[in-house]
């Protein structure tokens, strides 16, 4: 199977121009991100180098040196908030539907539990059954909708929320 010879890794530093490439390639598809193409290349290392800084779980998939995929939870700043993370994950096409989803997204969430996390959320477009389908697989629960809350190319796109907690 595909998935299987695919690594999941911790991201490094290393794999940030990568990473950006494939950011970049999702983003552009126009249906799954908030992104429509990547932040500049250095905002994107920035974000990356802190995310390694701050012990945030983020794990990338990598199939012949390249980033093909990633998933990561930002834990919040705040003290009161800082038992909440935000995930945010995504997969270039022609890798989608072989596992590795479940793959990354197991990774990360079991590095948010041993970082003492007690709640990942996230928003993810509710046009997107496959994504949906995913994060419920693995736990996460429909918490509320946002209506017309995603623009894109002057289509509006509800957000599902969707949240896990961790016993």
């Amino acid at each position: 199977m595909l998935s299987e010879t695919i690594a999941i890794e911790s991201i490094r530093e290393d794999h940030i121009e990568s990473f950006h490439t494939a950011l970049d390639t999702v983003s552009r598809e126009r249906k799954y991100l908030s992104f429509l193409e990547a932040p500049p290349l250095e905002s994107t290392r920035t974000f990356v180098l802190g995310m390694i800084e701050g012990g945030h779980p983020q794990f990338v998939a990598v199939a012949d040196d390249g980033v093909v995929g990633w998933c990561d939870i930002r834990r919040h700043d705040r003290p009161s908030h800082a038992h909440r993370g935000t995930l945010g994950m995504g997969i270039i096409a022609g890798y989608r539907d072989k596992g590795l989803g479940t793959r990354l997204i197991s990774a990360t969430l079991e590095a948010a539990r041993e970082l003492g996390l007690h709640r990942v959320e996230l928003d993810v477009h509710a046009d997107n059954p496959r994504a949906i389908a995913l994060y419920e697989k693995v736990g996460f629960v429909r918490e509320g909708m946002a209506r017309d809350a995603v623009k894109i190319d002057g289509r509006f796109i509800d957000a599902i929320q969707m949240a896990v907690v961790f016993d």
